[in-house]
């Protein structure tokens, strides 16, 4: 029996094509998985066995050293707590204090959603994008929540609860991002029926990955996957990963998608009233040192 041939998406088409991928990003910010949707946005095809190539192509090249070991994330295993092995020297946790200190006299902060009209939250299908999301998010005080396809109820419960006390005073919204396939165009569905089962009315805002992007952006989709039920019964134009977007572009949406629910008005309004508090703050908290 002849050899199977082959095909171009080789060891060498891998690492060729990861090394200049992997610059768009920063160190963290990228899983494998990720970067195996990026070469699949360059041509590569899109099966479980090019992606267990990309796995060990990224293998050989950290160990050969084109590739650095912090390159990647792995939102799947994490080590919780830490066992610390340094001694323990006086002056240096005095010092340490001390700038704590000086830190903490220059941190007062307003909430800068406390005035606002919206409460948001951003959920994303799938984990390997955390790296991206969650610099954006941090910087600009908003939830991030990872639903791994199809939430579970316990991840809608606890979500419920936060929505909950939020809705007494806030438009409570999920700006959503997940995949341009039919589960990505139901879960969000899925998402806003299951909380108002549990008492609590959310506005879902699909941002992506909806089909106008796909096409502008020259996105190309694969077939649909068969074990997705919704299938038989969608008419898109094919999977396209969420993953497959330019980095930059996909930050560039982050923030507007934030941006559009925050009134810049009222923002300032607030930054101004911080300003005019933080002096109160750091008289008080010098007399309470004081007073230790």
């Amino acid at each position: 029996m002849a050899k199977k041939k082959m095909d171009k998406f080789t060891r060498k088409w891998i690492i060729e094509n990861a090394l200049e991928e992997i610059p768009n990003y920063e160190p963290g910010e990228l899983t494998v998985r990720g970067l195996h949707y990026r070469l699949v946005s360059r041509g590569m095809t899109n099966t479980v066995l090019h992606y267990n190539r990309v796995i060990k192509a990224m293998i050989h090249a950290r160990w050969d050293g084109r590739v650095s070991f912090d390159t990647f994330s792995d939102h799947d295993r994490e080590t919780l707590g830490e066992t610390r092995y340094e001694e323990t020297i006086l002056e240096d946790e005095q010092a340490e204090a001390e700038d704590q200190i000086q830190r903490w006299m220059s941190q007062y902060r307003k909430n800068p959603w406390e005035n606002q009209s919206d409460f948001i939250e951003i959920w994303i299908e799938k984990k390997a994008l955390l790296g991206i999301f969650k610099p954006i998010c941090k910087k600009y005080n908003v939830a991030l929540a990872a639903c791994k396809g199809y939430p579970s109820l316990t991840f809608l419960n606890d979500a419920a609860a936060r929505f909950d006390g939020a809705e007494r005073s806030h438009h409570t919204k999920i700006l959503y991002f997940g995949d341009y396939d039919p589960s990505g165009e139901d879960i969000p569905r899925s998402i806003k029926d299951n909380l108002a089962r549990m008492g609590v009315e959310v506005e879902v805002d699909r941002r992506l990955l909806l089909e106008d992007q796909v096409v502008e952006w020259g996105l190309p989709p694969a077939p649909v996957k068969v074990k997705d039920s919704r299938s038989a019964t969608w008419d898109g134009l094919g999977q396209v990963e969420l993953d497959a977007v330019e980095p930059s572009v996909l930050r560039e949406h982050i923030v507007d998608a934030i941006l559009e629910n925050r009134d810049p008005d009222l923002y300032d309004e607030l930054m101004n009233q911080q300003q005019s508090e933080e002096t109160a703050y750091r008289k008080n908290l010098k007399a309470f040192v004081r007073s230790l």
